[in-house]
């Protein structure tokens, strides 16, 4: 059985999405762009890493509200609009789950655009083991 997993700690769901599904002990988080849930804006319209420490915020306020830890996440994909960010925007991942005894899989994409107008979308697949 599948649980919609919620929190107002993250930004709400953009379209007609959920902010996360919990299926068994696996979750699966729709993507994180850095808007401010408390403003419902972006927290900059124009510096990429200040989008990704929000949306990797964003992210893992998803994951709590899942009694989960970035610990937990298996698989990571980046979408950024311009792939020249990669650098910034993987020293910013980088510190994120600089406590993980096993860094997640990971896929980094260049994309047109994104909603909202965002820089970056941060989305994650996580898995409780115990």
């Amino acid at each position: 059985m599948n649980e919609e997993v919620k929190t107002n700690r993250a930004p709400k769901a953009l379209g007609p999405y959920a902010q996360a599904v919990k299926s068994g002990k696996t979750l699966y988080c729709s993507g994180q762009i850095g808007i401010n849930p408390m403003k419902g804006k972006l927290v900059s319209d124009s510096s990429v890493e200040e989008q990704a420490v929000q949306a990797l915020n964003n992210l893992k306020e998803v994951l709590e509200a899942a009694q989960m830890t970035p610990k937990d996440v298996v698989k990571v994909t980046v979408f950024m609009t311009n792939i020249a960010d990669f650098k910034a925007v993987n020293e910013i991942y980088a510190n994120f789950f600089a406590d993980n005894e096993c860094l997640p899989a990971r896929s980094a994409v260049g994309v047109q655009a994104l909603p909202a107008g965002a820089l970056v979308e941060v989305e994650a697949v996580a898995r409780k083991n115990n």
